[in-house]
């Protein structure tokens, strides 16, 4: 087959050329665009999930979908190493200039607690290098979003932005990805502002998304959290959706699968978009023409799983220490041995428990808590439930036992 015609693009956050399975999500979220805009009540979104499994994608195409009908929307990626004021100010600017406000007055008012907001987490003798430069030529407003308390000052200055929105008739969407690495006080900021916005009607919503323990960051800082937002679990494809995903692509270029073919790529990859993608432009490369087989499959199999280990497993793996690799590894292990033997519940994202894995390591829990915490603040592993922990990458398990 024609590599230059090749359709798949197993890119990190890529668009993939047919985004099968996620037909519900756009559709309901076209309903909370014209809600919001209306005035009616909604709440905000968190799309959570394993890496992999299109999260970022998707949050594109829900701002595409708000871009679309006018609003003004700015997009973050949350490090747990910076705080939010300087990403979520960018983003708001954006936003802001995407509304097209027709009064400049009220307009460079905003932009004006914007700036405040964003220029009181540097303080007055910041060096140049820490100081943001926005292009905003109005000056930074006083008494509004500058108390130095974040919670305080997201509160004044999303309720300043959204009544901005409101005399327009739009919205605004701020997007949040690895939601789950703001710090503890950017989190409970955000759930209080939220908070406040839905009280008020006002047309703001945040789109997070993270891994799936981000609801339970949500939760440990505001209780209301649970009825504050609206979760969303983002999963592998269905069988059907994952044909779809292949099938779909490959007629754009005259170009066709049989039944087997499908079958074994279904196997190979368990459903997750970005392994999908991985095997169908290797498979597309390496079959000498249409239909593709499973014979062609069988044969690109191992490249596009040695493509997966360097880049998608062994980058991951690299960051961890020789500890933490231990440790990883006797996650796998005691997931393997509890799924051969049969005893203990084994749930769908394939959790462990903290005591058996020190069981398989002969050690104290209690040493083995460093190098937990670590592959936690990594995004390596991470745990929806008390004592039981998970790999945030899936067939990570696989892929360690493998190369082990």
């Amino acid at each position: 087959m024609d590599p230059i015609r090749n359709p798949y693009a197993p890119g990190a956050g890529q668009r993939p050329p047919e985004l099968a399975g996620r037909d519900e999500q756009l559709g309901a979220f076209d309903v909370v665009l014209e809600r919001v805009a209306r005035g009616r009540p909604e709440r905000s979104l968190v799309l959570t999930g394993l890496r992999g499994v299109g999260k970022t994608v998707l949050l594109n195409q829900l701002r595409s979908a708000a871009v679309r009908k006018g609003w003004g929307t700015g997009k973050l990626e949350a490090r747990p190493d910076q705080s939010l004021r300087r990403p979520l100010s960018s983003a708001l600017h954006q936003a802001v200039r995407e509304l097209g406000h027709s009064s400049a007055e009220e307009s460079d008012q905003v932009l004006g607690v914007l700036r405040a907001f964003v220029e009181r987490d540097a303080g007055s003798g910041a060096k140049l290098k820490d100081r943001w430069s926005p292009g905003i030529q109005v000056p930074p407003a006083k008494g509004r979003a500058d108390s130095g308390d974040v919670e305080i000052d997201l509160v004044e200055l999303l309720t300043d932005v959204g009544g901005l929105a409101a005399d327009e008739g739009k919205g605004v969407g701020i997007f949040i990805d690895e939601m789950q690495d703001l710090g503890p006080e950017d989190v409970s900021a955000l759930c209080a502002a939220c908070h406040e916005l839905s009280q008020n009607g006002l047309p703001v919503i945040v789109v997070g998304a993270g891994l799936p323990h981000l609801p339970a960051v949500l939760s440990e800082s505001k209780s209301y959290s649970e009825r504050l937002f609206s979760y969303q679990r983002i999963d592998r494809l269905s069988r059907d959706a994952a044909d779809k995903a292949l099938v779909a692509p490959a007629a754009e270029e005259d170009a066709a699968y049989d039944a087997d073919a499908l079958a074994a790529l279904y196997e190979a990859t368990g459903g997750y978009p970005y392994f999908i993608q991985a095997y169908g432009k290797t498979v597309w490369d390496h079959a000498p023409d249409s239909p593709i087989t499973a014979a062609d499959v069988a044969v690109a199999a191992p490249e596009a799983e040695e493509e997966l280990a360097v880049g998608f497993f062994g980058s991951r793996y690299d960051r961890a220490t020789p500890g933490e690799r231990e440790y990883l590894r006797a996650m796998a292990d005691v997931a393997s041995e509890m799924a051969a033997s049969g005893q203990g519940k084994i749930d769908d994202i394939g959790s462990v428990a903290t005591a058996d894995v020190a069981i398989q390591l002969a050690k104290k829990p209690q040493s083995l808590s460093p190098a937990r915490d670590a592959l936690l603040k990594k995004g390596l592993i991470y745990s929806a439930e008390r004592g039981l922990i998970a790999f945030t990458v899936p067939h990570f398990g696989r892929y360690l036992r493998a190369h082990g």
